[in-house]
């Protein structure tokens, strides 16, 4: 892509608020800055929202309420459906934009707005399909009508590893179930949903339905919406630490909330697996995203009569991965988001080396300018070292070895996270078994992805509370209404 072109995307997207349907600065006319994290160059600036921003989005919100509940929900969907096709049709764009405020390669950034857009066309679908219940009294002297209704105005907080579809995902049921909205996305990757906020707009959804606050305050901009009352629903993706500061907030209103939290997903390699597939799925499930990501295999659990046969050959697919800025052809591997992130991977990567880990490929940061780490892959990481217990969020591959089915489960379920595992075996028996012993609340089975529009997403322990997407992802948004009838 040319810098004419890249230009284009970025000044071609709203950069001011959207509240009430309207684009408008922040108060005070206040900014920040959006950073190309494979070069470090100001790409632009967007609104600074502050807290008084925020209740005026809640505001619009709750103003908005009642009409949107009132839509029938075939418009509701049709408003969906119009915005997925405008996504899809602007992939190409969207892809770019993505790319430049994030760092991930164009091909996956590209492969994220088709994701993302998945979200709409499933959640267009649910919206028809949102039903209650009927039934008579046990006594026979009454009947039981169960309804479903909108959970009313709804706060969403996005992260930046994935600055659209984690948007979609949280939008779509939202959307679907008749509930407004105010979103925050993260001060890294702003420019993804403030244009996905004007899509939106094209494709027919009424003002203050959904609303956009960007901001670099935002406890001090999210605190006061969530103590104000009127917010019924709080939907975060972000790490377990943010997450438990807002249940406690949460906890003054009695706020529904679901939580996508903090990963640390194993990845459990039996001696019957069959390798290449094991591999396969291992470059999938670590190196998605660069790594950055809550579902990002964090722990190589692998039998120890196949462990060097394993480690060597994601060795050789590490080391030959391209590096560099995601907008350059061929490009696998981009940038991570942050100097902060660079820090904390280097960090873990010392930490298992002086306890005794081998490190066979990289290990080390990119020379030259960006957040650029080499893919990296260690062996015989030991249980104590830091990356066992902490997501690492880089391309980096921690391998250790196990002998039996019994200290692989052990293992694997030792971390206070339990969102998501993988397991590679040729043992249908044994992967079962294996599956319902993982404490996580998905399991990748002879599979390095298990994200879908369509599954249940979502994590036990400390990874979080509820589902996204599935027949489920609605529900988070209605509650659950029964009306007794008498007289009959």
């Amino acid at each position: 892509m040319s810098t004419v072109s890249e230009a284009g995307v970025v000044s071609a997207v709203n950069k001011e608020l959207f509240i009430g349907g309207k684009w408008a600065p922040a108060a005070g006319n206040a900014t920040f800055d959006v950073h190309d994290p494979a070069t470090g160059e100001v790409l632009c600036a967007v609104a600074d929202a502050s807290p008084q921003d925020g209740i005026a989005a809640l505001e619009a919100a709750s103003a908005a309420q009642a009409d949107w509940a009132a839509y029938p929900p075939r418009e509701r969907g049709e408003i969906l459906r119009r915005a997925y096709e405008k996504l899809m049709a602007r992939q190409d764009e969207l892809g770019l934009l993505m790319t430049l405020e994030m760092g991930k390669p164009l091909a996956e950034a590209k492969g994220e707005i088709a994701y993302a857009a998945e979200f709409f066309r499933w959640f267009a679908e649910e919206a028809v399909r949102i039903d209650g219940g009927y039934a008579v009294a046990p006594n026979g002297s009454g009947r039981f009508l169960v309804t479903k209704q909108p959970v009313g105005p709804c706060l969403l907080i996005t992260p930046w590893n994935f600055p659209m579809a984690m948007g979609t995902r949280k939008i779509g049921p939202a959307v679907a179930a008749g509930c407004t909205m105010v979103i925050k996305p993260a001060a890294q990757t702003p420019l993804s949903m403030l244009a996905l906020a004007g899509i939106l707009a094209e494709a027919g959804l009424p003002d203050g339905v959904l609303n956009v606050v960007t901001t670099t305050q935002a406890g001090g901009v999210m605190e006061p919406m969530i103590r104000d009352g009127r917010a019924r629903k709080l939907s975060f993706t972000g790490s377990t630490g943010v997450g438990r500061k807002l249940l406690e907030q949460c906890a003054g209103t009695v706020m529904r909330t679901s939580m996508e939290l903090g990963g640390n997903a194993p990845f459990v390699v039996f001696d019957d697996a069959d390798l290449d597939a094991a591999v396969d799925g291992a470059m999938q499930a670590k190196m998605r995203n660069i790594g950055e990501a809550c579902t990002a295999a964090n722990r190589f659990y692998v039998h120890s009569s196949v462990a060097d046969e394993f480690s060597r050959k994601l060795t050789e697919r590490m080391e030959g991965l391209p590096i560099g800025r995601g907008t350059e052809d061929g490009i696998v591997v981009g940038p991570l988001i942050d100097s902060a992130a660079i820090e904390k991977v280097s960090a873990l990567v010392g930490d298992a080396a002086q306890r005794g880990a081998t490190v066979l490929t990289g290990g080390a940061t990119v020379d030259g300018p960006g957040n650029f780490y080499q893919p990296t892959v260690l062996k015989n990481v030991p249980q104590e070292a830091r990356m066992t217990s902490e997501e690492i969020f880089g391309p980096v591959a921690p391998v250790s070895t196990f002998d039996t089915e019994d200290e692989a489960i052990a293992a694997a379920n030792d971390t206070e996270y339990g969102l998501v595992g993988y397991v590679y075996t040729q043992n249908l028996t044994r992967a079962i078994r294996v599956s319902e012993r993982l404490e996580t609340g998905m399991v990748g089975l002879n599979q390095g992805v298990v994200s879908n529009p369509a599954a249940p997403f979502g994590g036990v322990k400390q990874s979080g509370l509820g589902r996204e997407g599935g027949t489920v992802g609605i529900d988070e948004f209605l509650e659950t209404k029964y009306i007794a009838v008498g007289g009959l």
